[in-house]
This record gives structure tokens, sequence and C-alpha cells, in this order.
């Protein structure tokens, strides 16, 4: 995020002379950084026993994380919906026992151990109904060798206990003979659930990865710990705000790590900008005080300002309409809130704890620098400003052809297929596609609402289209009226075939069925609904798109008064993202890397353009700010880009090294959503930091000329103005 530089002195001025004192009423900025810097202490203790309170009790109490996968008007919900109303059993979620022996599994001894093994687990808890496979002639291979039993569960998502899950995974793996002959996976989404890691890992990398850097930029332990302190106490206190809020809201169980991911890498940042700051005003001779104040006086709006931007763009996720987002974005707004918040207060009292060391570190390698601060920046913006129509169109066009695999972007959800190939989840789907065809790892759930009439020609239908491979026999409800008929696909569930078969069930098949019986056909379960979501999304990601677009052009056009700074940020932000989704597209779908290829996660595009489009704007102040500061001063276009380059470009560069770092560690969780999520943010700041701002920005803005700051004159009398420097 970043932050507004204050006037340099005209020239004749001693740089290096004392900030001036303020005569002025101070800002509200300024009394919090009085009051944080003096009562330091006080400041640090309060967020220390945030902390520790906030913590204590979420532990206590502990998490009750809901994935709110309803999507309401769509047809797999309402499918869902029918089914529990009308007391089906298919309503719960459900798990496959998948058996593989060299011998028959229809041979007496195997026979006899599985229907013990399938007693036990229909005695478990949250177990409505077991399914044996001696039941049904399509749950046993061609060959005799693969067999699947279904377990109907109570529940859906976190409605059923992991533990309750590990227990039927343990007892069902139980009946594997000690000769090693016969084979028991268990598959199913609630298996991969009970099969997730706690991670950490990759926090913990992104943690040192930052530290490391933060080292390196400003030479001291104790400078580089200040922003990851502030990050660390934000990112802690708003985890155990959410644990709590799990309680009284959906909010779903992989929201922490996305949370986390994101916290980390704005609480670096947002500190970061604002100590750049603080290290300015020492060099200037300003005392550690005035120095904290003026820093959180400039910088500090300035991470007001893109905080606020990031919630606000978080907060339009709730438009979506989407149960699932609704909890993650609201969790992710609050860790920005919490982030800004301490950036703020807590900041400013580790400057006035740690002031005294800081400040002679910072002289210290002052001292021994031989070049003035800025030199080779200056230099570089100097190069792009002789050949700018080359520093913009070669950019441009390596952007738009790294965007273009973004145009064939497939969204659904990771499967069974993409887990780890020793988990048993992917046992059972490697198992079940091998003994029946991929199809059966992704079942639709055919509902019908009507006579038995009216289920047998359904059923009788589905044998008959085209794509469908198996059909269930009826599955009768509590209801006599409703029934259910398992259709399993030729296809994978990420199939696009798959996709295609539902549209084709949908829009074709089913009308006729229910022309002639009276009857209504819904064609539900898991795959259909990752196709309802996709489709959801894909309908109001452009509404998304318009809203969060036209708020940050509104709020650029108020703080820079012009009307082509903010439609040039608009349009080299999408840019920006638009390549950031076309490496995502080429590195997991078409499996770039050698990285195992399927869809996209549905809300993975919608996030990262809710955070990577606020946080761009604070690179976009930042920047911007230095150079309209010049051209108000001199009226030089030229000057003016070469000047803001030249103080910015370093901040900019290790803001967006640290968050890159952060977000690239998540790159190695074994979540194949954080994979996306990470990869996604890392690439996205690495091209908006320097692509964007370091060569297309400066670029376009001498291009503009004194244009970039015309503004009509009567709209410029009716807009408000935000300062973003206390005048």
């Amino acid at each position: 995020m970043p932050e507004t530089p204050v006037s340099y002195p005209p020239p004749g001025v001693d740089p290096g002379a004392p900030t001036p004192a303020r005569a002025d009423h101070p800002s509200v900025f300024e009394r919090i950084a009085s009051w944080a810097h003096r009562r330091r202490k006080a400041a640090l203790l309060t967020w220390v026993a945030v902390l520790i309170a906030v913590s204590g009790i979420a532990m206590a109490i502990g998490s009750d994380f809901h994935n709110d996968f309803s999507l309401p008007g769509t047809e797999s919900q309402q499918a869902a919906d029918t089914l529990k109303r009308h007391g089906a059993t298919q309503a719960g979620d459900s798990v496959q026992i998948v058996l593989h022996d060299k011998a028959p599994v229809s041979a007496p001894a195997t026979r006899e151990r599985v229907e013990r093994m399938l007693g036990a687990v229909r005695e478990l808890p949250h177990v409505a109904e077991v399914r044996s496979p001696y039941d049904d002639a399509n749950a046993v291979s061609r060959d005799g060798l693969t067999a699947y039993a279904t377990v109907t569960l109570d529940g859906v998502g976190t409605d059923v206990p992991k533990d309750a899950v590990t227990r039927i995974i343990d007892t069902a793996q139980a009946a594997e003979t000690s000769e090693a002959t016969l084979r028991v996976e268990l598959g199913g989404d609630q298996i991969r659930g009970a099969q997730e890691s706690g991670g950490g890992a990759a926090e913990g990398a992104g943690m040192i990865g930052a530290l490391v850097v933060l080292v390196f930029l400003f030479g001291s332990l104790v400078a580089a710990a200040v922003p990851l302190l502030t990050a660390v106490f934000a990112v802690g206190s708003t985890l155990g705000l959410v644990v709590l809020a799990s309680h009284v809201a959906d909010i779903a169980d992989f929201t922490p790590p996305v949370m986390m991911l994101v916290g980390l890498g704005v609480g670096v940042d947002y500190a970061l900008l604002i100590f750049s700051r603080y290290r300015a005003e020492l060099l200037r001779g300003a005392d550690t005080e005035q120095a904290t104040r003026r820093a959180l006086d400039t910088a500090g709006r300035t991470v007001f300002f893109a905080a606020c931007t990031v919630i606000i763009a978080l907060l339009g996720l709730v438009t979506l309409g989407l149960g699932s987002l609704r909890g993650v974005a609201l969790a992710v707004a609050l860790t920005v809130l919490m982030t800004m918040l301490a950036s703020l207060t807590l900041l400013p009292a580790l400057l006035g704890l740690f002031g005294k060391r800081i400040r002679r570190n910072v002289e210290r390698r002052a001292a021994k620098s031989k070049t003035v601060e800025g030199t080779r920046w200056r230099s570089w913006a100097a190069r792009v400003q002789r050949r700018p129509w080359l520093a913009l169109i070669v950019p441009v066009v390596a952007l738009v052809g790294l965007a273009a695999p973004a145009v064939d972007m497939r969204l659904g959800f990771a499967d069974a297929g993409n887990d780890a190939a020793a988990k048993t989840s992917r046992q059972a789907y490697d198992l079940l596609a091998d003994g029946f065809g991929p199809g059966f790892n992704g079942p639709l759930f055919v509902v019908v609402e009507g006579d038995a009439g009216a289920a047998e020609r359904t059923r009788g239908t589905l044998e008959g289209t085209p794509g469908i491979a198996a059909v269930s026999p009826i599955l009768p409800s509590r209801d006599p009226r409703v029934s259910t008929v398992i259709a399993y696909p030729t296809s994978a569930p990420q199939d696009e075939a798959t996709t295609r078969l539902v549209e084709h069930l949908r829009e074709d098949v089913m009308p006729g069925v229910e022309r002639g019986t009276g009857a209504t056909v819904l064609v539900g379960g898991g795959t259909a609904a990752v196709e309802d979501f996709a489709a959801k999304v894909a309908d109001r990601l452009p509404l998304f798109v318009v809203i969060v677009v036209g708020l940050s052009f509104v709020l650029l056009l108020l703080v820079f008064r012009s009307i082509l700074v903010p439609l040039k940020a608009a349009l080299l932000n999408l840019l920006s993202i638009g390549a950031a989704m076309g490496v995502i597209t080429l590195v997991f779908q078409y499996g770039l890397f050698g990285v195992q290829e399927g869809p996209i996660e549905a809300f993975i595009p919608v996030m990262i353009f809710a955070i990577v489009f606020g946080l761009s704007m604070d690179y976009e102040v930042f920047l911007l700010a230095r150079v309209h500061e010049e051209w108000r001063r001199t009226r030089d276009a030229g000057h003016a880009v070469r000047e803001g380059l030249a103080t910015t470009g370093k901040v900019i560069t290790a803001a967006a090294a640290i968050m890159i770092v952060v977000f690239g560690a998540f790159v190695l969780s074994e979540d194949r959503m954080l994979q996306q999520f990470g990869l996604g943010l890392a690439v996205a700041i690495l091209l908006d930091a320097l692509v964007i701002r370091c060569l297309i920005v400066p670029a376009v803005m001498r291009l503009f000329g004194a244009r970039a700051w015309w503004l009509p004159r009567r709209l410029d009398r009716a807009l408000p103005r935000i300062a973003l420097e206390h005048d």
C-alpha cells in the first residue's frame, strides 16, 4: 500500500534539515501516533491482552466452521432441498467404500469379511444407511474384482464431525486381509476433508522469507522484526475472532489459511510502507516521535485509504449471493481491518520502543552509502522516458499474451482425482475409474417428484441417453411420490463432456419426461452442483467487476482530480489480474510444469480480483501521489515522473517482494485451492509492481504529459476533495 510523500524542499534549502514543527491543529492520524508513541507500553500491552484473550477463548471454545455450499435458485439446490424435505436418505453426504481383490469379491470368505465390516460401519454414529455391493449388480465390476458399498451419512458438510468420518475409515480398512489381497479404500468429499492436514508449513515459510527480505532491506534484525510483529499480532487476533464468529455465522473451514495468506502479506506490506516513511523522516533529522507522527500522517493516511478499498472490494463479494463466499469475504475483510488498525496503533508503539536502536542503524547505513538514494531509479525512469512507446507496447503485448489462456478457463472444484497418490481418497478414485469407468466418481442424482410410472420412465430414459454408463435402481424416500435415480456418466467429473451431459439432461432430455408424465425431474448431486456454482460465478462476475472497477475509478478521481489517471489505473489493473488468471490456467488447467490438470477452483477468480484490485490501488497511489506532488511543484511532467519513480521504486519493489514471498509460499501447500490462490496473488503482485508500476505507468504518464492531470472545471468544483496528506 502506498504512502503519500511530502514535498521536497525547494532549491537552496538543506534537504537534511529537520521537518518543521506543525503549527496547525494536528490531524487524527498525528494524534493517534502521539498517543501510541508516548504510551507505547500501554498500546503494546493492549494488543498483547487482546491477542491472548481472543486466542485463549477461541482455544477453549473451539471452532464450528461450516461449509455453506447452498446455491439458492439452482436446480441442484432444488434437488437437494426436495430430498431433505421428503426424508430421502440420499439427502446426506455419501461415502464410498471401494473393495478390490485379486480374486472375485463375491468369494464366500471375502463376502463374509466384507459383510461383517459393513455391519460394523452401519452401527457407527452419523451413518444413516449402508448399501451393500452384493445387493446391487451395478456395484460390482464386470471382472468381479472391484466393488463398492455406499455409506449415506445423516448430514452434509461439517454437520458430520471429522472424527466420525475417521472412525468409518478405520473400521472399513480393518477388513483388509493380512495377505494384502483385499484392498479397502474410501472416497467422497467427507473422506477428503478428514484427510486434510493442519498446514502451517506454508505460513512459516512465508514469514521466514519476509523476514529475510526485510533484513536485507534494512540491515537490522530489529528493524525487520517491527513490520513482521505488526502482521503477526493482527493476523493472530483476527484468527481468534473468526473462530469465535464461526459459532454464529457460516464460515467455511478453508477460511483460516486464506486469512493468514492475505493477512501476513498485507500486514507486512502496510507496516513496511509506514516504516519506510518513518526511516525517511529520521534521515531528515526528525526525532523519533516527530518521525512517527509524520509517517502516520502521510503513509498512515494512504494505508487507511488502501485498506478501505480492499475491504469494500471484498464486501462486494457478498453481492454474488454465494453462501460459501460470504463468510470467507467477511473474514478476510476483517483481517485487513485488523491489519490496518495494528499498523496505525501497534506499529507506532513498537517504533517508540525500538526507536533509538532503529535510528542508530538508519544513520549508520546512511553514512556508509556513497550514492544519493533513488539515483538508479531516476536513471531507469529517464531511459523509459526516452522510448515511452517501446516501454508501453512490449510489456502490454506480453501481458495480453499471458492473459489469453484465461479466456478458456474452466471453473469447477478439485476432486479426489487431484489428491496425492498415497491418499485413500485418490486410491478409491482410481479403483472406481479402473473397475467401472471414470463417471462413477461423479454420479448424478436425478430426483423425481411423481408416481412410480414417472420414476420408471425417468430411469428408462436415462439408460438410453448417450453419455450415461449405468443407472441405479429406483431409490424411494419416505414420501412415495419422491424417488431418486443415480446416473453414472461415461466421463470423469471434471471433463467438459460431463458439463455438456448435465446441460443436455436438463435442457433436452428431462423436459420430455416431465411433459409425458406430469412429474418434476431435477438433476442434482455434487457434480451438478459444481456446474451450477461455476455458472453462477460466471454469470455474476461481470457485475462484480463493474462495481469494483467503478468504485476504484471514483476514488482515484477524487484523490488525483483527473480523468485519465483513474481510467489508466483501471485498465492496467485488469490487465495484471488477467495475466495472473492466464498463468493459473496454464499451470493448473493445462498442467504446465508437470502439475496435474484440472479445473480452476470456482471462487478463485473473484477472490483474487477483489484482493489484487484493492492492493494494486496501494502502489498506484504510492507512485502517482509523488508524481502528482512534483507536477504541482514544477509543472514539468517529465521531471515529475522521474522523481516519482526515484522516491518510490525501492519501496514498491521491496513491498512487492515481501508479498510475493508470502503468497508464493502457499504454492508449497498440499491444498490445490491454496496453491492456485498463492500463485495467482504472487504473479499478480509481481506483474503489478515491476511491469506496470515501474515500466508501463511511467511510460503512459510521460505520453500523457500535462493532460494526465486534466479535469473539467465544472466537475472539479462539484467533486468533494480527499486529502492524502494533512496540509
